[in-house]
């Protein structure tokens, strides 16, 4: 069983930055590709970033170039490093865990990040 369990959300001012930490509890921490991926009021869930085992990231277009994504093996743990926020980054951000060998995925309780003007 993986549990995701994350911090780092609040409030910031557009133009600023925050850190998102999403620590994972259980097994093989190493075959999971993890993720992070937002919902805004009325918007469907996409894709803000994600991270391979061996640390290939990609990213959804609102991201790139203002976003980093990492992990660390040790602390089994994944990162956002968001700068240069805007208001329309508002939303409650999850982590993913998805295990592609046995088709599972697990999701954090969701962190709310609010960017004000």
């Amino acid at each position: 069983q993986v549990e995701l369990a994350e911090s780092g959300g609040g409030l910031v001012q557009s133009g600023g930055s925050l850190r998102l930490s999403c620590a994972f509890s259980g097994n093989m921490f190493a075959f999971y590709i993890m993720g992070w991926y937002r919902q805004a009021p009325g918007n469907e869930r996409e894709l803000v970033a994600r991270i391979t085992d061996g640390g290939g990231a990609s990213y959804g277009d609102s991201a790139k170039g203002r976003f980093t994504i990492s992990r660390d093996h040790i602390k089994n743990t994944v990162y956002l490093q968001m700068n240069d926020l805007k208001p329309e980054d508002t939303a409650v951000y999850f982590c993913q865990a998805h295990d592609i060998r046995n088709s599972l995925v697990y999701w954090g309780q969701g962190s709310q990040i609010t960017v004000s003007s």
